[in-house]
């Protein structure tokens, strides 16, 4: 919108300009010129019905391709292709008979480009060619739109802002790998990375990282998304639902699916342009990212699929349905923390559902209250209908490893 506007102003000065001029009869004393070049003993006035529309045009078009192209070497490309137009239609009309004034396309051409490419260097023309060699891609249209026309300035050298970070990552890779043939290997896997991007991009994410291995994207960053961990927290569930389609997909030609898990994490991190002029692009960094993954490789400790962090749910706490998973020591400090796995968005859940929550957040605190024989009751009961419930079951395991005198393993950041 704001090109568009920029574009709507400056044309119609430039076409003032012309006009005026033309009206003036300036172009019509350097048609005498031009005349006598080729021969001719005079120049008729050139008509306005042909001027007006094709200066008009010119005018808009360039200074539009100009502020919108990024690439300045195509800008004036365009403008030099329009230049040749004009003049090669001088020639041609001229074997016919015909007198063609091109002063006043010409005087709208150069003016446009002129214009339009000062306004093109500065900080808000230079704004999409900035976007697109930082961002490029890995954000959605829509996305991308509101950034180039969001009155913000972009602070690519780096700023510290609260985002909250997604991870998607394949934990069979061996399994398929041998199960498959390479070509096959790369399609099931690709069927994936392009699924969980694309899918998260355009609700709204940016894609930090999509590699062999996992999918990184954030929600806050660079759009600014006060929501953000909700928004992600809710995206993150309906993802799980279309990979879990993209997975029968995948059976239905392969006999293999992908075994995927998911960490959310929210926290103050470092948004900057890192790389180099060759491959430099957005990216975040931060203790938070990094606990991202490790809670999404944590969910294989618990059998669950979506784990998040306590500033996410505190964050999104309103919309999601969750459950606690366990208390963990993230700092050095010894301070305790809570995760949780993430459920359903907020009022989806049936009653049965909501039961068996309830019974595993009771049964999680008699837990830590070392009340083994309440805390496997309710574990019990918060089973799920066909039996199969993988953090009910990592309790139930845990509690009869301690009454059998093993140590129960504890959870820490630096184990992931």
């Amino acid at each position: 919108m704001r090109y568009l506007k920029v574009t709507f102003f400056l044309g119609l000065a430039i076409c003032l300009l012309v006009a005026g001029l033309y009206e003036m009869g300036v172009f019509h004393r350097l048609d005498l010129g031009l005349a006598g070049f080729l021969g001719k003993s005079t120049a008729p006035r050139p008509q306005s019905a042909i001027q007006y529309p094709l200066f008009v045009l010119f005018a808009f078009g360039i200074v539009w391709t100009t502020i919108d192209i990024p690439r300045h070497s195509l800008k004036a490309i365009i403008a030099a292709g329009a230049l040749l137009q004009i003049l090669t239609a001088v020639w041609v009309l001229n074997l016919y008979g015909i007198f063609f004034s091109p002063f006043a396309s010409l005087g709208a051409i150069s003016a446009a480009f002129v214009g339009a490419f000062l306004y093109s260097r500065g900080e808000a023309g230079g704004r999409k060619r900035v976007l697109t060699q930082v961002v490029g891609d890995r954000v959605s249209k829509k996305t991308f739109l509101a950034l180039l026309d969001s009155d913000k300035p972009l602070n690519l050298e780096g700023e510290r802002r609260a985002i909250t970070v997604v991870v998607c990552e394949i934990f069979n890779h061996d399994e398929l790998e041998s199960a498959l043939s390479a070509p096959d290997y790369v399609a099931l896997t690709n069927s994936f990375r392009s699924n969980s991007s694309d899918f998260l991009v355009e609700r709204g994410g940016y894609l930090d990282e999509c590699d062999g291995e996992s999918v990184r994207v954030v929600f806050g960053a660079p759009l600014h998304d006060e929501q953000h961990a909700t928004t992600a927290c809710t995206a993150a569930l309906a993802l799980a639902e279309r990979l879990d389609e993209v997975n029968r997909e995948c059976h239905a030609i392969w006999k293999q699916m992908f075994d995927f898990r998911v960490g959310i994490n929210s926290g103050d991190m470092v948004v900057a342009a890192y790389g180099s002029r060759r491959l430099g692009t957005l990216s975040v960094a931060g203790e938070p990212v990094e606990f991202a993954r490790r809670l999404c490789r944590a969910n294989l400790i618990y059998g669950s699929r979506l784990l998040i962090g306590t500033t996410t749910f505190g964050s999104a706490e309103t919309a999601v349905e969750v459950r606690p998973m366990e208390l963990i020591q993230r700092h050095d400090d010894g301070t305790p923390e809570e995760i949780y796995e993430l459920l359903a968005p907020k009022n989806i859940l049936g009653p049965e559902d909501l039961e068996r929550r309830d019974l595993f957040w009771k049964a999680v605190v008699y837990y830590r209250e070392q009340l083994w024989d309440e805390a496997l009751t309710l574990f019990h009961g918060a089973r799920g209908p066909n039996g199969s419930d993988g953090p009910v079951e990592f309790y139930i395991r845990r509690i009869e490893q301690i009454r059998g005198g093993m140590p129960a393993l504890d959870w820490n950041a630096s184990r992931l």
